[in-house]
C-alpha cells in the first residue's frame, strides 16, 4: 500500500503538533512506522488520505459500538446542530442522558456529565476525598485513568507504549498520596489497608483493564475490593470508560454482579463526540457543587450535540446487540486460536465480549508485570503485516481490539486469514 500523502501530512504535523499527533499512541512509533491519516470512515472501515481502505479494529478506541457513522446516529444531526452546539445552560438532553445511564447502571443513582474520561476519574476521586475527608488513593499498576496528575503513577495505555509509566511535570508532593498495588493481587490491597486504611479515601480500578492490553479483573479480586472498601469506609470507584456499555448494558458491574460506590463513563455515551460522566450513590454525589461543597464545573459539559448522539446510542442498546457482539467476538477468537495451534505458537489471547488482545508472550497474563514481558518487536511486525493486508489494529501491544456491530462474518473471516500470514511473518525468527 502507498502512504505518500499520510507521510507528507505527518511531516507537516510534526512541525506544528508535538510528535505530530494529538494523542501519543496515534504516532505509530511503537510499531515502527508512521501513522495513516484518515479521510473518512463508515461501518467497519476507514479510508486514509491515500485512498487505502482498512477493516478497522480501533473504532476510535471504543465509542464506535455500531461502527462508524451509522445511519441512526446521523438522522436529525444537522437539525440538532442548528438548534445550537453549546448553551452554557441546562437542556433536556442532559436529563435524558442521566436517566438512561442510571437505568442501565443501578450504582449511578445520580450522574454528572463532563467532557472526557480524564475529567470523570479526576472528579470522582475529588468527590471521594471530599466525602470521606481522607487523602490517599489506591490504584493499580497498568491501569490508566486519564492524565490527571495524581493518577500518572505506573499508568497504562500510552504511558506503557512509550516506556514511561510516570510523567515528568508531575510534582512529587502531588503523588505522595497515591498508593499503587498489583492488579489482580488482593492480598497486597488487604495488607495496604491494614496499614493505611484509616487514611484511604478510595480505590480506583478498571474492572476490565483495557490499557495494558486486555486484562479482565478476577471475580475474587473485585469482590475483595468491594469487601475491603466497605470494611474501611473507603469509596470503590469503577473506571468503566472502556467497559461501560460495551462489556454489557450495565458494564462490568453487571458482568461481575458487583456494585461500586462511584462509576466513571466515557466513549460510547457520547456516540463519538467528546464526553465523560461520573455517577454513584446519592449520598456521595450530593457532595458535588452546587448542592454540596466539592467543586467541579465545565463550560461544555452536557453539550447538546454529545447528548443528542449519546442518547441515541444508549436507546439503541438491547440484548440482541450484545448477543451479536459476543457471537462475533467468539468467532474471531476461535479463528485466531486455530491459527496459533496450526502454526505451533504459544501466545496468550484474551477476549471479553467484543474486546480482544493477542499478547506476544506465553502463559498467564493477569497483571502489569506479566504484560511487560510481551515481545513488542514481534507485535510491531505483526501490526505492519496486518496493515499491509488492509486490517487496522491498535498501533500498540498495550491496547485492545474493538469489534463493532458493523463487523460482518465476512470481515472476521478475512481478518482470520490475514492473521495467519501476519503471525508467520511476525514469528518467523522463532521457527526452525
Amino acid at each position: 500500500m502507498v502512504h505518500d500523502r499520510s507521510a507528507a501530512l505527518f511531516d507537516q504535523a510534526r512541525a506544528l503538533i508535538p510528535g505530530g499527533v494529538n494523542s501519543p499512541v496515534r504516532a505509530f512509533a511503537s510499531v515502527g512506522t508512521t501513522p495513516i491519516f484518515v479521510e473518512r470512515a463508515h461501518g467497519s472501515r476507514v479510508t486514509d488520505v491515500d485512498g487505502n481502505t482498512y477493516l478497522d479494529y480501533i473504532g476510535s478506541w471504543g465509542p464506535m459500538l455500531f461502527g462508524h457513522s451509522p445511519d441512526f446516529l446521523l438522522e436529525d444531526l444537522a437539525q440538532a446542530a442548528a438548534r445550537g452546539t453549546s448553551y452554557g445552560l441546562p437542556a433536556p438532553g442532559e436529563v435524558e442522558m442521566a436517566r438512561l445511564i442510571s437505568a442501565a447502571c443501578p450504582a449511578a443513582e445520580m450522574v454528572r456529565m463532563v467532557n472526557s474520561g480524564t475529567e470523570a476519574t479526576m472528579s470522582a476521586i475529588r468527590v471521594a476525598r471530599g466525602y470521606t475527608g481522607r487523602d490517599k488513593v489506591v490504584k493499580f499498576e497498568g491501569c490508566y485513568h486519564g492524565h490527571s496528575d495524581c493518577l500518572l503513577v505506573k499508568s497504562g495505555s500510552g504511558a506503557l507504549t512509550f516506556g514511561v509509566p510516570t510523567s515528568p511535570g508531575v510534582p512529587a508532593p502531588v503523588v505522595k498520596d497515591t498508593l499503587v498495588c498489583r492488579y489482580n493481587h488482593l492480598e497486597e490491597v488487604r495488607d495496604l489497608f491494614a496499614r493505611e486504611g484509616e487514611h484511604i479515601a478510595c480505590v480506583i480500578v478498571e474492572p476490565i483493564a483495557g490499557n495494558m492490553g486486555l486484562v479482565p479483573g478476577k471475580a475474587e479480586f473485585l469482590r475483595g475490593l468491594r469487601e475491603v472498601c466497605t470494611q474501611y469506609g473507603a469509596v470503590l470507584i469503577f473506571d468503566e470508560v472502556i467497559s461501560g456499555f460495551r462489556a454489557a448494558l450495565g458494564g462490568a458491574a453487571e458482568v461481575y454482579g458487583i456494585q461500586p460506590d462511584l462509576v466513571c463513563f466515557g466513549k460510547i455515551i457520547g456516540g463519538g463526540l467528546p464526553v465523560g460522566a461520573y455517577g454513584g450513590r446519592r449520598e456521595i454525589m450530593e457532595y458535588v457543587s452546587p448542592v454540596g461543597p466539592v467543586y467541579q464545573a465545565g463550560t461544555l459539559s452536557g453539550n447538546p450535540l454529545a447528548m443528542h448522539l449519546g442518547c441515541r446510542m444508549l436507546r439503541r442498546l438491547d440484548r440482541g446487540v450484545y448477543d451479536r457482539l459476543e457471537e462475533k467476538g467468539a468467532l474471531l477468537e476461535a479463528g485466531i486460536r486455530d491459527n496459533l495451534k496450526a502454526l505451533g505458537l504459544d501466545l496468550t489471547l484474551h477476549r471479553q465480549g467484543s474486546l480482544l488482545c493477542l499478547f506476544f508472550t506465553q502463559g498467564e497474563v493477569d497483571s502489569y508485570d506479566q504484560v511487560s514481558r510481551c515481545d513488542t518487536k514481534a507485535y510491531a511486525r505483526y501490526f505492519r503485516s496486518m496493515l499491509e493486508q488492509g486490517i487496522l489494529l491498535p498501533p500498540s501491544q498495550f491496547e485492545c481490539m474493538f469489534l463493532s456491530d458493523a463487523h460482518t462474518r465476512e470481515d472476521i473471516a478475512r481478518t482470520v486469514q490475514a492473521n495467519r500470514q501476519a503471525l508467520e511473518e511476525a514469528m518467523a525468527c522463532t521457527f526452525p
